[in-house]
């Protein structure tokens, strides 16, 4: 009993040894390089999404201003941080580019929603973001409100 096992595990371990040489480099014999076969981590660290928001004609006292909005890891001087890189996160997630203009030739409704106004400058999911907003019309009005808390919510 004890031969025959033996001769079984002996069995499988020399075709173990032949698949792995059949998937081996060609190369001359040699130590094996472990750091080519890796597996990927799991887990990539993220760049740091860094974002200097300017607002302004919001007529909201405190809501006017600049704040820094630094989010993977939240923090910076933006009155509600953590609100904002949520909503980022959410709209990365939607695969949204939530800075991009209204596309030429858009239709959009002739409403004035105020004075207010922001520029959004810095770097988003690794691209760099030069981007101004309005309430001049019913589309500036829409990508302003899809983008609250990171811009406030504008009652003028």
């Amino acid at each position: 009993m004890s031969r025959r096992f033996s001769l079984t595990a002996t069995a499988a371990f020399a075709a173990s040894l032949a698949a792995v040489a059949a998937f081996a480099p060609t190369a001359a014999a040699g130590p094996l390089d472990l750091t080519r076969t890796a597996p990927a981590p799991l887990f990539q660290e993220r760049a740091q999404d860094r974002l200097t928001v300017t607002v302004a004609g919001t007529d909201i006292t405190r809501a006017d201003g600049t704040y820094e909005l630094k989010c993977g890891p939240t923090g910076g001087t933006h009155p509600e941080a953590r609100s904002a890189c949520a909503r980022l996160d959410e709209l990365a997630g939607e695969g949204k580019n939530p800075f991009a203009p209204v596309p030429e030739g858009q239709m959009c409704t002739m409403q004035m929603g105020g004075p207010a106004t922001a520029r959004v400058t810095g770097t988003w999911q690794g691209r760099s973001v030069d981007a101004t907003f309005s309430h001049k019309n019913g589309c500036e009005i829409s990508r302003w409100q899809n983008l609250v808390p990171v811009l406030p919510a504008a009652r003028g």
